[in-house]
């Protein structure tokens, strides 16, 4: 296969990238490197299969001379700073639902067929359905990160029926991992680093979440692409279980042989968007033999370990 990945070297991308090519597939990694970092291609960039381009998403021509001669788009760029939209009402606009239509564009006037998408469990906003499914009725959307994705699952699935693409539509809790470069582990390592006694709270710490290891999340990907072939193919990827904000310091601060005095800034919210209770019904995923291999406690810690030994993206992501 000759693969392209959006977003290839951030986060997921990057791990997408480095399995594809372990695979064997020749892979075309496309970023502007806005939030992602070269380090994370160190091994693929001395791959005789993999090739980079330096472009944006929102430059059409960019990205249809990136993605010609693609058997299979995995679209991961993205802007992912959930907690930060209302600040920047148009970011999630431009880096999610137009660069999406991009991407879209460029495969139809190129003549490549299909596309997996990173969504997102926000789409399904507050819900009140628990673990909630694929075919839940969708509520008022509460981000404008969940409605800028909500937006290109839309787009995606249109194109599946005017343009016959076959496409995979991932809607993933929150990932954790290796290459890890914000969210709540994140953010409680830097606070503990600066103030080892001392930890402060968004909210009330009872916050339910889920989260899934990113090999796990990529094993996924893998599996439902090679696999299925309905024009579109929906999947929550999270895991079986979930677990309170609270719970993720005890394991944190316990990790680093801390006793942090807990100042939580109080509220079922840490910020405006932000769901209280996030718990995806994922049975879809496992019926084609997937199964998550490592815990969410596990998740963290592998997180935590890889920010302790890689202490430049703490100090690089500012």
């Amino acid at each position: 296969m000759k693969a392209i990945v959006t977003g290839a070297a951030g986060f997921i991308g990057s791990t997408l990238v480095d399995r594809l090519l372990a695979e064997g597939h020749d892979v075309t990694g496309f970023d502007n490197f806005s939030t992602g970092f070269r380090q994370f291609l160190e091994g693929a960039l001395v791959h005789p299969r993999f090739r980079l381009i330096e472009g944006d998403l929102l430059d059409l021509d960019a990205v249809k001379h990136a993605v010609a001669g693609a058997d299979f788009v995995f679209h991961l760029g993205a802007n992912a700073d959930v907690r930060f939209g209302p600040d920047h009402p148009r970011r999630d606009l431009d880096q999610n639902a137009i660069a999406t239509w991009n991407v879209l564009e460029a495969m139809r006037r190129t003549g490549v067929r299909r596309i997996a998408f990173s969504s997102t469990g926000s789409v399904y906003g507050e819900h009140h359905v628990f673990p909630t499914p694929e075919d839940a009725a969708f509520p008022v959307q509460t981000s404008l990160y969940g409605a800028s994705k909500l937006a290109a699952e839309g787009l995606i699935s249109a194109y599946a029926a005017a343009f016959e693409f076959r496409t995979f539509i991932f809607r993933f809790v929150s990932i954790l991992g290796e290459r890890y470069t914000h969210g709540h582990v994140f953010d409680f390592y830097r606070q503990l680093l600066a103030h080892p006694d001392r930890l402060d709270v968004l909210g009330n710490g009872h916050q339910r979440k889920s989260y899934l290891y990113v090999q796990d999340c990529v094993s996924a990907i893998l599996l439902a692409t090679s696999t299925c072939t309905a024009p579109v193919n929906i999947f929550n990827l999270g895991a079986a279980e979930y677990c309170e904000v609270n719970d993720s310091i005890g394991w944190i601060a316990g990790h680093l042989g801390l006793k942090p005095e807990l100042r939580y800034a109080g509220g079922e919210r840490g910020w405006i968007g932000d769901s209280p209770f996030i718990f995806l019904d994922c049975s879809r995923m496992r019926a084609l033999g997937w199964t998550p291999k490592l815990t969410i406690q596990q998740g963290i810690i592998r997180t935590l370990e890889f920010l302790q030994a890689n202490r430049w993206v703490l100090d690089t992501r500012k």
